[in-house]
């Protein structure tokens, strides 16, 4: 049987190597842990349907390798992504030096206005914190980005980072259908 769906979304789960990714696409799927990841080779895929705003959306989610040298490769990934989690780790100052490299390729390669959710996640290790919230709230403001804290090892504020982004981008897709008239070609 065919699932049926409002919209179909592309999101992108980018951001440097141990960044918790690939744990984020699992507890948001499977809704627990990942306890034996290992770093993903090229990319891993996911998908989930929720409903936002009245409406069926299915995302469709690519969680990139964050390693160097599968950047060239993972970049042909980006093409018509809708919204993106842009990922570094609380803990680690320099998965967060790189956010401004990501979020680059993401603007250039997908699309300048695809919808960013930037998520510090790793929220459950506070106490080994490198970057601090205000920190990251001022780069995601200077940059216009949403932003979240997030934990695939406790589930917390990982479903809200998909849908906050998802619900963005129904709203600008239903204000763009309300303001401009679309015209089929039959």
């Amino acid at each position: 049987m065919a699932e049926t769906y409002d919209f179909l979304f592309k999101f992108l789960v980018i951001g440097s190597a141990g960044t918790g990714k690939s744990c984020l696409l699992h507890q948001f799927i499977e809704n627990k842990f990942k306890q034996d990841s290992n770093h993903t080779i090229g990319v891993e895929f996911g998908s989930r349907v929720v409903n936002v705003g009245g409406k069926t959306v299915k995302l469709q989610i690519w969680d990139t390798a964050g390693q160097e040298r599968f950047r060239s490769v993972t970049r042909s990934y980006y093409r018509g992504a809708a919204g993106a989690l842009l990922v570094y780790d609380i803990t680690s100052r320099e998965t967060y030096n790189s956010l401004t490299n990501w979020l680059t390729d993401a603007r250039t390669l997908a699309s300048p206005n695809i919808v960013v959710i930037l998520c510090g996640n790793k929220k459950d290790l506070d106490s080994e914190r490198e970057v601090t919230f205000l920190e990251a709230s001022r780069f995601a403001q200077e940059n216009e980005l949403m932003f979240l804290e997030t934990s695939a090892l406790t589930g917390e504020n990982v479903e809200e980072a998909f849908l906050k982004c998802a619900r963005t981008i129904v709203k600008s897709v239903s204000t763009y259908t309300r303001t401009h008239i679309i015209y089929i070609d039959i």
